[in-house]
Formats: C-alpha cells, structure tokens, sequence
C-alpha cells in the first residue's frame, strides 16, 4: 500500500501522503488512497465498467487533484466506485496531462462497505514534489 493517512491534518478531513517511483505510480496510489476512503475494502471493486479520462494542468499538484476530482465526480454524478488503473502523467512543453482508465461499479450497499462520503480534494497543504526515491504527494479530501 503505497499510501499512508495522517493523524494531524484538518479536522473533519481526511489528509494523506501518497508516494510512488514514478508520477504514474503516485497518481494511482492516490486515487486508491481517494477511494479507499470511499469504501472499507478495494479489493470489493470489480472492473465492470471502464470510464477513460484525460485531464490536464499547469503544475502536477493541480493535475493530480483534477484526476482525483474525475473519482469524486462520477461517484456523485452516476452513482460509481471506482479505481484507476492504466495511469500514464507526462509533460510536453511545461504542461501536464494523465490518463487513466477508471474502473469498477455503481455503489453497492451490499457488496462495499462504505467508510467516507468525499466531497472534494482541497488545495489545502496540495503538493506532489520529487524524492531521491521518487515521488511524494499529500493530499487533503474533504469529506
């Protein structure tokens, strides 16, 4: 699990440090980290429905919130849990654009015991910088 909560973020939210070797492996250990707080286990999730997205951004804290905001989106708008798989970041010429599949189900009561209702990813404390070891990011939801 390459994602970790942490205790001393904004009361009522829900703070996370998200880390990975390379910008596609952070982006998709956190949206896990984005899902996991939407529902108990990922591993309920199954890949029935496929939503490709393609977001895009002047800097890579922003870009990872616009891909976060895409699980937020269709879990309100349709009704969907959903994780992101096939993430690819790169940047051409000073922007950044990520692609993803995301991928999984509309909401089951039965199947995902669901932990969190996230309302959105605040652009409080966001930032995704590079490591020796890679890449890092901390990301705030409100839920």
């Amino acid at each position: 699990m390459p994602y970790e909560y942490l205790e001393d973020g904004v009361t009522s939210d829900v703070t996370f440090h998200a880390w990975g070797a390379t910008l596609d492996e952070l982006f998709s250990a956190a949206a896990d980290a984005t899902t996991n707080v939407m529902i108990a286990t990922l591993d309920t999730v199954r890949p029935r429905i496929s939503k490709p997205v393609s977001v895009s951004a002047d800097t890579l804290d922003l870009l990872l919130l616009r891909l976060l905001d895409e699980l937020i989106f269709y879990k309100d708008a349709e009704g969907l849990i959903l994780r992101a798989t096939n993430v690819h970041v790169e940047t051409v010429d000073h922007a950044h654009q990520a692609r993803a599949d995301l991928r999984g189900e509309p909401i089951d009561r039965n199947a995902h015991e669901l932990s969190g209702d996230v309302k959105a990813v605040t652009l409080h404390g966001l930032r995704v910088e590079q490591h020796d070891a890679g890449w890092h990011a901390e990301v705030t939801l409100d839920v």
